[in-house]
């Protein structure tokens, strides 16, 4: 009876079982007739479709994981979350070195070297040492600015995108590419100065335009044959520069005991207050700020492997101080040049880049190597460059604040006509005369003074952030440091203002529409200021603090 009974018992589950997988059997086959099914052969395509895309995506992409610098090899770097840091090779700091050299040559464009021949023929060796301080703050902005593109595997623009407000983050665009096109105007018409001083005044200046524009592209296409390439062109040009202006400090002779007192003594008078302030100014540029945390990417870094990315850190560190200096005894001898040369003479309050060249021949001669064209050959590598890396530059803030997904050359199409067409304009309206020229370059700065605060304060910004750097996150030691710095530096760029203005400023309307933006200007620097949390962050933090090297903040 047991064993019946067992046996309806063992059936009355076998059929509940049944009846359960036959409902659940109902119930997938009611929801898979609401999914519309593919064939094997759509499938694929969608596969295939999607993966075409996300290459295309990669290929578009400033740079693509094909383009960049293999350096890490993936069995000695550990794991993603290694912390170790191999020992120094020259190997490895020859594969880091390149955005450094990219990144110096705003240190070295055709506005920097106006500003440095004018402090050198009015106000002589005595501001040398600002000349150096410059550098040195300059320095600690784009240490900055790397750390940020390396740590984050973004850039400063992109980063400004998520960070701020739809309202906030579309007047940084605005005022970045306005600085952008002012900059990118002083280094195409220095490039077309220089083609009328090699050739003989036979190549008007908006000629020259054009050819710096179509050249341009030229040397930008040679990135398709690797970034090693284009940074090696650019070592061409810094070179150039290097052995012209060198070439011309040792013609001319400058002092050696006033050249090390310059240098090593502080000196500013009301006189040269103005230069001074030229000279700080054309040190620190806006587009470079947002430039150098994008070219630090050409390297293949993980992102996740703590190791590799403070190794990055301390290669970036090394090359782009040396860039700098190169940067620094090249401008050093610009200034002792014109110092020894013009210093207090007629000509000294009314020279320029149009007739620097000129005005040192009629003194030199000519000889078997002309001072003349060897000015000329260093201010025509010095506008090339630059005007590249600014090509460079609207492309990573047009990419970064509106997220285009467009292809590489029709970015640098689009950067490029935005400030080929005003420099064109510019070009014809104003090269009736040196002194327009003249008129035209502090206009240009001023543009570039109005948008400095509003690229220090958003690196500062992020770069002090534990969410955006993780255990990347500059210490307060370091935080204070840079805020001092950019505090100078906003205090510099607004007395150029202040200065400008009053000189300009004639009648009520503009008078009052200069106050009103002032007040706009005053009042967006107070919100990135408030929105950055900085005043309490440095009163609160800690003195636990870690430099440019550290890894840890324990």
């Amino acid at each position: 009876m047991s064993s019946q009974s067992q046996q309806q018992q063992q059936g009355k589950h076998k059929n509940r079982e049944e009846e359960e997988e036959e409902e659940e059997n109902h119930l997938l086959q009611s929801e898979c007739e609401t999914i519309p099914l593919s064939s094997p052969d759509v499938l694929l395509s969608n596969w295939e479709h999607a993966d075409k895309e996300k290459q295309e995506e990669e290929k578009d992409a400033v740079y693509a994981a094909k383009d960049k610098v293999q350096i890490f090899d993936l069995e000695a770097s550990g794991s993603a979350g290694s912390t170790a840091v191999p020992p120094f090779s020259w190997r490895k700091l020859w594969l880091f070195t390149g955005p450094g050299l990219l990144m110096s040559v705003a240190f070295l464009d055709p506005g920097n070297l106006e500003g440095d021949l004018q402090a050198g023929a009015i106000a002589g060796y005595s501001l040398l040492w600002l000349l150096m301080w410059s550098t040195i703050m300059g320095l600690v902005i784009q240490l900055l600015s790397a750390r940020l593109g390396v740590a984050t595997g973004r850039h400063l623009a992109e980063l400004c995108r998520e960070e701020y407000s739809n309202w906030a983050r579309l007047v940084l665009w605005i005022l970045a590419e306005m600085a952008l096109i002012a900059a990118d105007i002083q280094e195409v018409i220095g490039s077309a100065i220089a083609f009328k001083i090699l050739s003989h005044g036979l190549i008007p200046i908006w000629a020259g335009v054009v050819i710096t524009a179509t050249d341009c592209f030229f040397f930008l296409f040679l990135e398709n044959y690797g970034v090693r390439k284009l940074e090696g062109v650019f070592a061409v040009f810094i070179g150039t520069m290097g052995l012209s202006f060198a070439w011309m400090f040792f013609d001319t002779k400058p002092s050696e005991e006033e050249l090390m007192m310059g240098l090593l003594i502080p000196r500013l008078s009301s006189k040269t207050l103005r230069q001074a302030v030229e000279i700080v100014g054309c040190v620190i540029t806006p587009h470079n700020v947002f430039l150098h945390s994008a070219l630090v990417q050409s390297r293949d870094i993980d992102i996740r492997n703590k190791g590799q990315v403070q190794e990055a850190l301390n290669y970036y560190s090394i090359e782009s101080s040396v860039a700098l200096l190169v940067t620094l005894l090249i401008n050093l001898s610009v200034i002792t040049v014109f110092a020894r040369v013009f210093y207090g003479t007629e000509q000294a309050n009314g020279i320029g880049l149009v007739n620097a060249g000129q005005y040192l021949e009629e003194r030199y001669g000519g000889g078997l190597f002309p001072i003349l064209y060897i000015w000329g050959i260093g201010l025509l590598a010095a506008g090339q460059s630059s005007t590249i890396t600014g090509t460079y530059a609207g492309q990573f803030i047009t990419e970064g604040f509106l997220k285009l997904n467009i292809k590489k050359w029709l970015r640098a199409l689009i950067t490029r006509s935005c400030a080929i067409v005003p420099t064109m304009i510019c070009a014809i309206v104003f090269n009736t005369s040196e002194s327009s020229l003249d008129t035209l370059n502090e206009w240009l700065n001023v543009v570039q003074a109005i948008q400095i605060p509003f690229a220090l304060i958003p690196l500062l910004t992020l770069v002090s952030k534990e969410e955006v750097m993780g255990t990347f996150r500059i210490g307060p030691i370091v935080e204070k440091v840079a805020w001092s710095v950019a505090v100078l530096v906003i205090l510099v760029y607004g007395y150029m203002l202040l200065d400008f203005f009053l000189d300009e400023v004639d009648g009520v309307l503009f008078g009052f529409l200069v106050c009103l933006g002032a007040a706009a200007w005053i009042s967006f620097i107070v919100y990135l200021v408030q929105h950055s949390g900085a005043i309490p962050s440095l009163m609160m933090r800690s003195p636990n603090s870690r430099g440019f090297f550290s890894l840890s903040r324990n």
